[in-house]
């Protein structure tokens, strides 16, 4: 009843001052307000709330309290606080509740607030809560436990924010950005919170209290994974080698630090932990026998640094192999990498293949190796050593790279004294240089720790941190415990549950089920133009040709990528599988693109209307996708809730075989179009005007069709027997010039087209003079009034005698 009756005091008390700082314009109201939410927190003037309370209000409160200050930011109560006041009752509840709760909440608001005042002070907030040592408490706080572990989400959402500041920072600031958030300042001042939060484990796990270690793993492995491993490595790492020298606590800390990385980040941390440790012993101290434990770990270790990659220092490789080396348990994983080290190096193929700098890394590898062996096991691997040898010497020998048959005679001379101690060696003459004489070095033994080990941190007095920080949360469910002595894994319990029966269970009424399909529909652009180019099944062909108008449709921008490309590949299609409506469909889809990428997929069309190769019906496609999307662009877009422009002007693309034979018909329909009638009716409508798509695009659908018309091809005669292509020409250009109406460049429009179907107005084919006549409707349909005369006064007189010779007076 007590525990109750505090959380509903709780929850009762903060809504109420919540309310009051949200709604009240009384600074006096808020600032006592604050007063009596600041007793919760931990320090200050203002605490007064007992252990339950506080964590009632850190549990349930916190983050709704954080966010209302957000939200007043820019409140006029806020700007009446003097400096005092403003660190005690504003900063003061970022920095001193629950860490990972106050980071959230600091950088979701710089993401989205934009540059202000506010935002500045947000960003003073943040520094202020790195410079006060906010993030070891943050680590701290997930280190004890256990407790009631948080989510998934929560914790990779916290991770992030936590890995990625200055990226995040250097987005949101840019170009103001500040000292401590730059990768090199942020990730060293991390280094010493990981520092922090350990040396606290240390202590805890001495005194016999349980912590985990799984959420500063994981932050170490994000950290790595993402490329600062050297930022963070260069301060923390001399620390645990100095640490881990002569404390026990301080190697296990170390070694289930390490195990509880996740293996999608063993890799970055193994890596970036080699390339800056001083010295095998150091890194085994730090890392144990990870190697024979984790299998990532191992491969990493005994394959990846040593075969496939070769741009580390031979330091490096000292210490990786000396690690190898110097306990039993790891001892069988040199001999195992010595092995795969003799085969590569022995190889003729990878002589021949691999450059010049990786077979100089691998025989340095080989050497050290070699070096490692005591004398049991050299006596054990002497029959594959000498084959590696001989084998490995005869394909160096034979490459015509004077490097490469250096590099087999130095090993040759090593491996030979190291084989024969007393028999006689090989020994060859050859220019010394540098390389040689590293070469030769790798036999030497590996001098003590000592003389190597150059830790910053051995000099120095190993200082804790005596400054106690208060926590928040507990978290994580795994936990280390302080039984130091529990070596073995635990075992592993099996389940006592059995499984229901099978009798109960109630059949699936499958007597509607359909046969699913071989193929499903594609559902990226890209997906549907490789299906239409590769794939040899009808099913997916048929499926990617139905989808692909959709596709272009539903994703422009993805289109565009791609709209030439699938414009040439529908143009070249076959119906090889008698697809159903297969020309209907590919000339939709290719509509859909000339619509959404109109200037790229015209150009390309009208310039592979005059090329070679092409079937007269591909020439007519060509032409009738000009003009449907050319009738689609003219067309006003309606929005949603708004009505669109009546279609008055709807003009379908009419087959030239059946143009009505009376002009009369011709000209009145087009008189009917643009007749505008007035009445008493009611009124209509209101209409939105929206622009004609196809103005700013017409000359791209227009001219390239006038370019080449009387260049004869081989294939491709237009004014001599393939007339019928001629006259879809000419009623194409008519239309494209008629859905033209009104644009800037219809006058250029109309004198081009007239000058064209002119010299063919005579023509022996009567579907070509009926294109004719329906040109020169189009064009003085669709051209200014006041540039008709201006422009067109020559055809004008010798358009009305033609017309006067040929269409006599009573067919008007």
């Amino acid at each position: 009843m007590e525990a109750q009756r505090s959380e509903t005091e709780v929850r009762l008390e903060v809504n109420r001052c919540i309310r009051t700082i949200s709604t009240s314009r009384d600074a006096v109201e808020v600032v006592a307000s604050l007063r009596t939410l600041a007793g919760y927190l931990p320090d200050g003037p203002h605490a007064r709330a007992s252990a339950s309370e506080r964590e009632e209000f850190d549990r349930a409160h916190y983050t709704m309290v954080l966010k209302v200050l957000v939200g007043g930011l820019h409140a006029d109560w806020r700007q009446r606080l003097t400096s005092a006041e403003h660190t005690e009752l504003w900063g003061a509840f970022f920095l001193q509740g629950p860490p990972d709760q106050a980071l959230l909440v600091i950088m979701d608001c710089i993401g989205t607030i934009g540059q202000s005042s506010g935002q500045d002070k947000m960003v003073d907030i943040l520094e202020l809560y790195l410079q006060n040592g906010r993030v070891g408490a943050l680590l701290w706080s997930r280190c004890q436990g256990p407790g009631s572990p948080d989510s998934p989400q929560l914790r990779e959402t916290l991770l992030g924010r936590m890995v990625s500041l200055p990226d995040l920072m250097a987005n949101r600031l840019y170009p103001h950005n500040r000292p401590l958030f730059l990768s090199a300042q942020y990730y060293s001042l991390l280094a010493q919170e990981f520092k922090f939060a350990l040396d606290k484990t240390c202590k805890a796990l001495k005194d016999g209290q349980d912590c985990s270690l799984r959420f500063v793993a994981q932050l170490l492995g994000k950290t790595c994974v993402q490329g600062h491993s050297e930022h963070l490595f260069k301060d923390l790492v001399p620390h645990l080698s100095a640490s881990t020298r002569s404390d026990m606590v301080w190697q296990r800390v170390c070694w289930r630090l390490m195990e509880d990385i996740p293996d999608r980040w063993m890799e970055s941390v193994v890596t970036g932990l080699v390339q800056v440790v001083t010295g095998p012993a150091a890194l085994a101290r730090i890392l144990g026998n990870l190697v024979v434990k984790n299998k990532k770990s191992q491969f990493v270790l005994t394959h990846k640094l040593l075969l496939l990659q070769y741009k580390y220092e031979t330091c490096v490789l000292r210490t990786l192999l000396g690690y190898l080396a110097q306990d039993r348990e790891r001892r069988p994983l040199l001999i195992q990498v010595l092995r795969a080290l003799c085969q590569a190096w022995s190889s003729s193929s990878s002589v021949r293949h691999t450059p010049v700098e990786q077979q100089l890394y691998l025989s340095r590898a080989l050497l050290l190796c070699v070096s490692l062996l005591s004398e049991a096991e050299l006596q054990e691997l002497r029959a594959e050593l000498m084959q590696c040898m001989l084998g490995g010497m005869q394909c160096h020998l034979d490459s015509n790279v004077v490097r490469i048959r250096r590099i087999g005679m130095v090993v040759g001379e090593c491996l030979s004294s190291r084989l024969n101690t007393q028999e006689a060696r090989l020994k060859f003459e050859y220019e010394q240089d540098e390389e040689t004489k590293e070469l030769v070095s790798m036999m030497d033994p590996f001098p003590p720790e000592d003389a190597v080990l150059t830790d910053r941190l051995d000099t120095l007095q190993i200082s804790h941190c005596s400054k106690d920080k208060e926590m928040g949360s507990p978290e994580e469910p795994v936990t280390l415990t302080s039984h130091l002595e529990s070596q073995g894994p635990p075992a592993d319990k099996g389940s006592d549950s059995e499984l229901d029966s099978d009798d109960e269970l109630t059949p699936y009424d499958m007597s509607d089920d359909r046969e699913m399909t071989k193929s499903a529909p594609p559902r990226y652009i890209r997906d549907c133009l490789e299906g239409l180019i590769f794939s040899e099944d009808p099913t997916r062909v048929e499926l990617s040709l139905q989808a692909a108008e959709g596709l272009v449709r539903k994703n422009p921008s993805a289109a565009r990528e791609v709209s030439v490309e699938l414009t040439k590949v529908l143009l070249h299609l076959e119906d090889k599988y008698s697809t159903p409506s297969f020309l209907a469909l590919r000339q939709a889809a290719m509509v859909a693109l000339a619509v959404v990428d109109s200037i790229p997929v015209a150009e390309y069309l009208t310039t592979e209307f005059y090329s070679v190769n092409y079937s007269l019906r591909q020439r007519m496609d060509i032409l009738e996708v000009l003009a449907l999307s050319a009738q689609e662009l003219s067309k006003p877009i309606a929005e949603q809730g708004r009505p669109s422009l009546p279609p008055s002007a709807a003009v379908t693309l009419v087959d030239p075989q059946s143009v009505p034979s009376n002009w009369r018909q011709v000209v009145e329909q087009r008189i009917q179009s643009k007749t505008r009638r007035f009445g008493k009716s009611g009124a209509p409508a209101p209409v939105t005007a929206t622009p004609n798509r196809y103005a700013s695009v017409a000359g791209f659908f227009f001219f390239p069709l006038l370019q080449s018309y009387d260049r004869p091809q081989v294939t491709f005669d237009l004014l001599g027997s393939d007339h019928l292509v001629l006259g879809r020409l000419v009623h194409t250009l008519g239309l494209l010039m008629h859905l033209a109406v009104n644009a800037p460049v219809a006058t250029q429009m109309g004198r081009s087209l007239l000058d064209f179907v002119w010299a063919i107005r005579y023509h022996t084919d009567q579907v070509v003079r009926q294109g004719v006549l329906f040109s020169v409707c189009a064009v003085f349909l669709s051209m200014p009034g006041q540039c008709l005369l201006a422009e067109l006064s020559d055809h004008l007189l010798e358009t009305r005698a033609w017309l006067a010779a040929h269409f006599p007076t009573d067919h008007f």
